[in-house]
């Protein structure tokens, strides 16, 4: 038992707690009403759907712990806030949610379905970190790259930069080392975290 608890890192407390400590979110003054899971517009695409999720945090158990760090719902999520609009107790799954993308990256523990998602926030962060900004063509050619989705949506780029939505070039800011500086730091500190 001690072992599985090491391997997720995180104290004999568990999940539970920790993102108590980490987030202030009370996960266990959820009652199980289930209204974010019925509001949820992407609860069919998930795993598990928050309630459920939230549940399986409650258990406070090794092995659900590692169920829900390898979890799809978290990548899913849209962080749209109608569970938390809905929830009584005002609980701020989306921020739960978060937690647990970071926790299971970190880790090493995310479900393989969620590679094309992590893909695009890879090459999303890419085009911010280049050029300060979103440049959605670059985006789309670094994500395909990553991706080998090569052919996915082709031929809805010609109407799109007709239609003045896909820029050729990329608009560039001006405090392009200040910006590098935040890259920089985030990735020491990643690193500093693996170690």
């Amino acid at each position: 038992m001690e072992n599985i608890h090491s391997h997720l890192g995180h104290s004999a407390n568990g999940l539970l707690q920790e993102i108590r400590q980490q987030t202030a979110v009370n996960i266990q003054a959820c009652y199980q009403c289930g209204k974010c899971s019925a509001g949820c517009p992407l609860a069919g695409e998930m795993d598990f759907p928050p309630s459920l999720l939230m549940r399986m945090i409650q258990v406070n158990k090794p092995e659900t712990d590692e169920k829900v760090l390898g979890a799809y719902s978290m990548w899913v999520c849209l962080t749209c806030n109608t569970c938390s609009s809905r929830c009584p107790m005002e609980i701020d799954i989306p921020r739960v949610m978060d937690h647990l993308r970071e926790k299971s990256f970190t880790l090493g523990k995310t479900n393989k379905k969620a590679s094309p998602i992590i893909d695009f926030h890879k090459a999303f962060l890419k085009s911010i970190e280049v050029n300060g900004r979103l440049h959605e063509l670059g985006l789309i050619v670094y994500y395909k790259m990553l991706t080998f989705r090569l052919m996915q949506d082709v031929m809805l780029a010609p109407g799109m930069l007709l239609r003045g939505k896909l820029h050729l070039f990329p608009e560039r800011i001006r405090q392009r080392k200040q910006l590098a500086a935040i890259f920089k730091r985030t990735y020491k500190r990643r690193k500093e975290q693996e170690v």
